[in-house]
């Protein structure tokens, strides 16, 4: 009997440990329902978002790993309005984040920047407001980076050129400001990744025009 109760006593503290650590699984389950609880959807695309499930890889539009970790999600045009969430950058293996053609609002979170393993970052065509945040620059995996036709403004952060993954860059049709970063990953970038910012000032070009020159651009 006493050997008994010593067992006991010795497993008790790791099964406070598993009570008191919530799993990944429920981590990120509580990230998206972050997200579910801030936006509207009219069309129930969230109607599986069951916070009483501790597994967010069996909602719909949510893709995970072998690891049951979130790889992908997939929310592009399906009528959402409301705004981002922080909680985004809790989904440390998040490779897709699709989100375009919304009705989305407010800032760009900055703990995107924590999605390491990001891959695509779409959101374009939503309502989108503040600046690109500078922190976008830690995601060295990102290939696709798609701002465009959000209301953005401020200037492109010169951070961001150096994401040397980064292929595609799109932030044409926002409110950006300041001279066009050219120097690392930019330098493969056309106009046609920058139109219809009519407060940018053009290329910033070596020793004539500084990045930080429009000291009115906010």
């Amino acid at each position: 009997m006493a050997s008994c109760t010593a067992f006991h006593l010795l497993l008790l503290p790791f099964l406070l440990l598993t009570i008191q650590s919530p799993t990944n699984a429920n981590l990120e389950g509580d990230a998206l329902y972050a997200l579910r609880r801030a936006v509207k959807d009219p069309g129930h695309v969230l109607q599986s978002w069951d916070p009483t499930l501790t597994d967010p890889c069996t909602w719909f539009h949510v893709t995970c790993d072998g690891d049951n970790r979130v790889t992908r999600l997939d929310l592009g045009n399906a009528k959402l309005s409301g705004s981002l969430v922080p909680e985004l950058g809790k989904l440390v293996r998040l490779q897709y984040l699709e989100l375009y053609m919304n009705e989305l609002m407010g800032p760009v979170p900055k703990e995107l920047g924590n999605l390491k393993s990001l891959v695509s970052l779409d959101l374009y065509l939503n309502n989108l407001t503040g600046t690109i945040p500078a922190s976008l620059s830690k995601l060295s995996n990102l290939k696709f980076l798609r701002l465009n036709g959000n209301r953005l403004t401020g200037r492109i952060p010169r951070e961001l050129t150096k994401l040397e993954s980064l292929k595609i860059l799109d932030v044409s049709n926002n409110d950006l400001c300041g001279t066009i970063p050219t120097s690392g990953s930019f330098s493969k970038f056309t106009e046609e990744s920058f139109l219809n910012n009519s407060r940018l000032e053009g290329p910033e070009l070596m020793g004539f025009v500084r990045y930080n020159a429009a000291g009115r651009c906010k």
